[in-house]
């Protein structure tokens, strides 16, 4: 008998990112409007109204939700403030955290609650059938992070509820984060400024994200959804493994190129986001992988969960596996996420044992396979929500089932894709950066005019060719929309 998969839950739509509507409506007006007035009152209050209409695109009712959790978390950090010291300041982090991580619980969590207390007991109870809210977990795990570090007194509560509440809707990292912690953005809400050289970092930022989702992320996903989507008796073994080197590129590129869009979006209007990927697929372990895959949320998980449980001074391989539940619970309310965690946090304890030691006395090469091979297992798990689907797939991955080790379909999905999967491959790598600087150091002074006027040229180009390939497809999901 196999525990239920994931829950029912049905997911509200909303704008996204890599959509003709925001890059020639939403986004231009924005900019036009924000930048058409100097006055921090007017260009705050306009960032809140197109943030909420952005949210609001699918399914406006969410709003309620979102602005709920905005006002209980802005009353609550003015009445820790005000009573520091006494048990009202206790009465407001508890009611905060409890009420939030209660709403995530209740629209994420219940329908997976339901189905595993029928499984367990025989039961036949009915789950609420609620819609997932686009983003809750990050917006929950925001305003959270807010009122713990009002409590600690590491910031100031926020006096103006328009700007509080243009911090937890501003649409550039609402639905997919990065999680942006308000001290992180705390000066910028009352004192960012316009700034040339900011606003073009941003846009050249913003169309590297653009690219990697149009150009790899979804031609790599429509793969994934060919062999990884299949039937397993019609998988074979080459098959089966392009099928999940596929989904290492599709979600990498997806959360990534979501990130860099966010962060350029923040740039453009005056916010320095914090980065949340730095090549992470160029590790050699499970622990430098995760230093550098989702850095926000594993950042939140340290300070907020991890140290304060006791960190690495008491109970320290407790404390690991329970962040890791937790980190594979965040993702989605299913088993194959959970044991995802756990995966991780087995690996990163192996490593804390004997095998950081290990690794660090071979060459690197090899550690950073044992590294690919741990992180493309992670993702299977991550992929299949149903168990048995999963036990079959790796079967197929192994030659443990009677499936052919390849048949032409394998063959001709990677030789017609060869040249892009080069290109994918290397685009994970840091060679952006290093080429960029390398050109920049090159170039004379006075010739620096150049660069900019390629920059533009080259910007220009990915613009008309991801709209000729959003014009062309319907193929395009954003993988952590769902979380």
């Amino acid at each position: 008998m196999n525990p239920p998969g994931p829950a029912g839950t049905t997911h509200a739509t909303t704008m996204v990112f890599a959509s003709l509507t925001f890059l020639y409506i939403f986004l231009p007006l924005n900019l036009i409007l924000y930048y058409s007035w100097n006055n921090k009152t007017y260009r705050n209050a306009l960032l809140t109204v197109f943030s909420l209409v952005f949210y609001a695109w699918g399914e406006p009712v969410w709003i309620c939700l979102l602005v709920f959790s905005a006002t209980l978390d802005y009353w609550n950090a003015l009445l820790i403030e005000r009573m520091r010291g006494t048990p009202w300041a206790r009465i407001g982090l508890l009611s905060s955290v409890i009420l939030n991580i209660g709403l995530l619980i209740v629209f994420k969590y219940s329908a997976f609650f339901y189905e595993n207390i029928n499984w367990i007991f025989g039961l036949h109870l009915k789950a609420p059938a609620f819609s997932l809210p686009i983003g809750i977990s990050f917006y929950t795990f925001q305003t959270v992070s807010y009122v713990i570090d009002v409590y600690r007194g590491e910031v100031q509560a926020q006096r103006s509820y328009m700007k509080f509440l243009m911090f937890v809707s501003l649409y550039h990292q609402l639905v997919a984060g990065p999680i942006v912690r308000y001290a992180h953005i705390a000066h910028e809400i009352d004192h960012r400024k316009f700034d040339i050289h900011d606003v073009s970092e941003g846009i050249n930022r913003f169309f590297i994200g653009l690219f990697k989702k149009i150009f790899i992320a979804n031609v790599a996903g429509e793969l994934v959804a060919k062999f990884m989507d299949a039937d397993a008796a019609s998988l074979t073994t080459l098959g089966s493994w392009f099928g999940l080197l596929m989904y290492s590129l599709q979600i990498y590129f997806d959360f990534s190129g979501y990130s860099d869009m966010a962060i350029g979006l923040g740039k453009m209007f005056g916010f320095h986001y914090h980065e949340n990927f730095n090549y992470p697929y160029v590790s050699t372990s499970a622990t430098e992988f995760w230093r550098r895959w989702h850095i926000s949320l594993g950042t939140f998980f340290r300070d907020y969960i991890y140290i304060p449980l006791g960190g690495n001074r008491r109970h320290v391989v407790l404390n690991l596996f329970i962040v890791w539940f937790l980190t594979g619970l965040w993702h989605g309310a299913s088993w194959n996420f959970i044991l995802w965690g756990l995966y991780f946090g087995l690996l990163i304890w192996i490593e804390k044992l004997f095998l950081t030691r290990l690794l660090s006395r071979i060459p690197k090469f090899f550690s950073h396979l044992y590294l690919i091979f741990a992180a493309m297992m992670g993702w299977a798990l991550f992929y299949f929500t149903d168990v048995n689907r999963l036990k079959n797939f790796v079967n197929v991955l192994f030659g443990a089932a009677p499936n052919p080790a390849w048949n032409m379909d394998a063959l001709q999905a990677i030789k017609g894709n060869i040249y892009w999967l080069l290109f994918a491959l290397l685009f994970c790598l840091p060679v952006f950066p290093w080429f960029q600087e390398r050109v920049r150091n090159t170039m004379r002074a006075d010739k620096h005019h150049y660069l900019g006027l390629t920059t533009v040229a080259v910007n220009l180009v990915v613009l008309l060719v991801c709209t000729a390939l959003l014009g062309g497809k319907s193929y395009n999901p954003f993988i952590y929309y769902r979380f």
